[in-house]
């Protein structure tokens, strides 16, 4: 009993020591400081800033061409991020004396809240629509990793100029090969919107095997396009989408490669990053995706161009979920 009871108090002692330390600024990070955040300042990449300091957390902003310069952050912590055309959606974690639990917040352009939603499990990827009528969101039901087979996930849409939720993509009707399909075992993520404020695009899972599906939100249908696609990101011009891919003969917990499909073609592009990527990739233009990896300070940002050629370059460390606006 007296080595259990020393083994907690030593525990909470080390949890509250790396606590207190991600409150300090580190020397040599990035310069962080606060001040006003809009989403629609001209030529901006807002993100989650994850440098150790008393600003981590928050939703912040730097110049799309100085990705590793300078920082301002706006107070608003979020676990996920995503904007456009003057909306954002950030995913909180709300701390419980017991446990926590999760939320989705609808922001304006000066991130003031418009809208709160329940989320029913650790967030884990967001996205808006191109003209910031809607947002999505995913979230772990059960397990933390897509790289295993015991998980569960949902996802939710929402029309932010209505309210109108969906809170689940499976009470959609499934069209897969051409036929009906039902399943207890279906779940869904990685949202990603079309400009038509219709069309969208998702992750499939059942049976054990992903499937890139279209979604149609009138007709409130998921047809298949093509297996072994996940985390989908479609590009500007709504022609390819980027996306990971399970490649055989990789690590169980680190199976994805970076692919392009281009949607005409159903071809796909297999991109110069050897890493594992476990990412929803974001178009920063037509020609140049960004994403992260694993970092120091849990996550740094990487480009890499979209046709398969170049290397991978670090932009910005300590940093996580990007949106280019304005």
């Amino acid at each position: 009993m007296a080595v259990l009871v020393a083994v907690a108090v030593a525990s909470v002692l080390h949890a509250t020591a790396r606590a207190e330390r991600r409150n300090q600024a580190q020397a040599g990070g990035p310069r962080v400081t606060p001040g006003e955040v809009a989403l629609t300042d001209h030529g901006r990449m807002i993100f989650r800033n994850m440098a150790w300091g008393p600003h981590r957390d928050e939703v912040t902003a730097v110049p799309a061409s100085d990705p590793s310069g300078p920082r301002t952050a706006s107070g608003v912590k979020c676990l996920r991020f995503y904007a456009a055309s003057g909306t954002g959606v950030c995913l909180q974690a709300v701390h419980g004396p017991v446990s926590d639990t999760y939320r989705a917040l609808i922001l304006d352009a000066h991130l003031r809240t418009r809208a709160r939603y329940d989320v029913p499990g650790i967030p884990s990827r967001a996205r808006v629509s191109p003209s910031g009528h809607f947002a999505a969101w995913t979230a772990f039901v059960g397990g933390d990793s897509y790289a295993g087979t015991n998980f569960s996930t949902r996802a939710a849409i929402v029309d932010v100029r209505t309210g109108r939720l969906i809170p689940t993509l499976e009470s959609f009707r499934i069209i897969k090969d051409g036929r009906r399909y039902t399943s207890p075992d279906v779940n869904f993520w990685g949202v990603t919107f079309a400009p038509d404020d219709r069309t969208f695009y998702a992750t499939l899972a059942t049976e054990g095997r992903t499937y890139l599906v279209r979604g149609d939100l009138r007709a409130g249908t998921l047809t298949t396009v093509r297996p072994n696609v996940e985390c989908p990101s479609l590009s500007p011009d709504g022609t390819r989408i980027a996306f990971k891919k399970r490649v055989d003969g990789l690590p169980k917990d680190a199976p994805w490669r970076l692919y392009v499909l281009d949607l005409r073609t159903l071809r796909e592009t297999p991109l110069a990053e050897t890493r594992s990527v476990d990412d929803q990739a974001v178009w920063k233009d037509p020609r140049t995706l960004v994403y992260s990896l694993p970092g120091d300070y849990g996550a740094d940002l990487y480009e890499l161009p979209a046709d398969g050629t170049g290397t991978p370059r670090r932009i910005s460390t300590a940093a996580v979920s990007p949106a280019f606006v304005g």
